[in-house]
């Protein structure tokens, strides 16, 4: 696939609320300062033979959106007294138009295994060289299709924020209203207050070893040979609608209530992950699984900026293999319901503003989880509740929505499948060493190591 870039440009707020003077900052709430400070990107195809939408009708309706959604116009800066701040200067949004000179059923953007050649249908996302929060690229085909490769900073919208936008931005382009509340479009200080001091006599959970760490002194990095980079691939594992449905049942015998779809998929690719890794007995895995705060705070779906703390369900590779697949869903479960607590939301909130993040040189666990390799653990994003296949720019739906290519080996993410039947596609990045083993025993149903 070989893609000519036509034009970028900047695409401002249709109006603006520039205030005469001082420049306008929204600092970053304790929710943006604890997640990835990094663009993150998806695609989305709009295949033919539904019209594409012009390139002057999306860059209006994204205008319109933007007007609405002025963090994802502004800048991300540091302020000297506050740290990263928004700065609301209505900026815009960098748009990249692209086209490729083939169909994109040759092309085929809904590969079963992503690859490199999907970054092509991004802008560039080398973080240096980035000035916008939003950056996205149009990539029209021979056929009609077209291809959106969207990126935000996470610091600034987390994926449910993202999924309101961008459903907003086909109602604009549509000419629909978009009816978000004033408030809730960007954080404001007075949102995640700590509770009085004189109802806190201890915090209630531990911050320090979940949403924050010590970072160790600095060491040399290690001396890499040409052998010690092992080849990651990005496999997309597909879950039949009636397969989850049977591996439900099977999980949930003799339980009240079965367990979720998303917990009994996540059961089912740790041990799967487990297994192919060949980890010792002895080695402990965890999983990081984000947990949207907004119903536990109070706050409305329609919230903006960022508002999700992380379960760690963790398991010796000796109990997670050795039980049934029914003991990793239970430890998902009973995890996530801790972390969904209100209390623990307000606990870290609570934590957060204390000041001892700052007196003790604490940074973000976030950070320790931005590299190639994971194993022995993995990191979850679940977009089966977001609405990302619900925007239309008045041509159809998307025909399929994938993450970009991130061959960061443990990294999952989880989507609803693009055929639309309540099947899910899992985008599992994995050592290629480690490929076949894990198809082998991933559709194998209540399978567990005995002695």
């Amino acid at each position: 696939m070989e893609v000519h870039v036509l034009s970028s440009k900047l695409v401002k707020p249709a109006s603006t609320k520039l205030a005469a003077g001082a420049p306008e900052y929204i600092p970053l709430s304790v929710f943006d300062k604890v997640t990835y400070q990094m663009h993150m990107a998806m695609i989305f195809a709009f295949a033919a033979p539904a019209p594409a939408p012009t390139a002057a009708a999306l860059e209006k309706g994204l205008a319109v959106a933007l007007s609405e959604y002025r963090t994802l116009a502004g800048q991300l800066v540091r302020n000297r007294s506050e740290g990263p701040v928004v700065l609301l200067n209505d900026r815009g949004a960098r748009v990249v138009e692209a086209c490729v000179d083939a169909d994109m059923v040759d092309v085929d953007v809904a590969l079963p295994n992503p690859k490199p050649e999907l970054l092509q249908l991004l802008p560039d996302l080398e973080e240096e060289a980035i000035k916008e929060v939003v950056v996205l690229q149009l990539t029209r085909f021979r056929c009609g299709s077209l291809a959106v490769g969207f990126a935000r900073n996470h610091a600034v919208a987390d994926g449910r924020a993202t999924s309101n936008f961008l459903v907003a931005w086909g109602r604009a382009t549509r000419g629909l209203t978009m009816g978000l509340p004033p408030m809730y479009k960007y954080n404001h200080l007075d949102l995640f207050q700590p509770r009085p001091s004189h109802c806190i006599h201890e915090f209630e959970f531990d911050h320090r070893n979940r949403e924050y760490y010590l970072p160790p002194p600095p060491a040399p990095a290690p001396t890499a040979t040409a052998g010690d980079k092992k080849v990651i691939v990005v496999h997309k594992a597909h879950f039949s609608k009636d397969w989850i449905a049977g591996l439900r049942d099977t999980t949930s015998q003799g339980r009240d209530r079965p367990f979720t779809r998303f917990e009994t998929i996540l059961a089912q690719l740790w041990r799967a992950m487990t297994r192919a890794r060949g980890l010792s007995q002895d080695d402990i895995s965890t999983v990081r699984i984000s947990v949207d705060g907004r119903s536990r705070l109070g706050m409305p779906a329609e919230y903006a900026s960022n508002l999700v703390l992380w379960a760690f369900p963790r398991a010796r590779v000796s109990d997670l293999l050795g039980q049934p697949l029914s003991h990793a869903a239970q430890l998902i479960h009973d995890e996530v319901a801790r972390v969904a607590d209100p209390a623990y939301f307000r606990s870290f909130v609570d934590f957060a503003t204390s000041g001892l993040v700052e007196q003790e040189g604490l940074a973000p666990s976030s950070e320790i989880n931005m590299r190639d390799v994971l194993c022995p653990d993995l990191e979850v994003h679940s977009w089966l509740t977001f609405q990302f296949y619900d925007m239309d720019f008045g041509t159809g739906t998307p025909t399929y929505v994938m993450p970009s290519y991130i061959p960061a080996e443990g990294l999952i993410f989880l989507a609803p499948s693009y055929i639309g039947d309540g099947s899910i596609d899992a985008f599992v990045p994995v050592f290629q060493d480690n490929l076949e083993a894990f198809k082998q025993c991933l559709y194998s149903i209540d399978h567990h190591d005995k002695e």
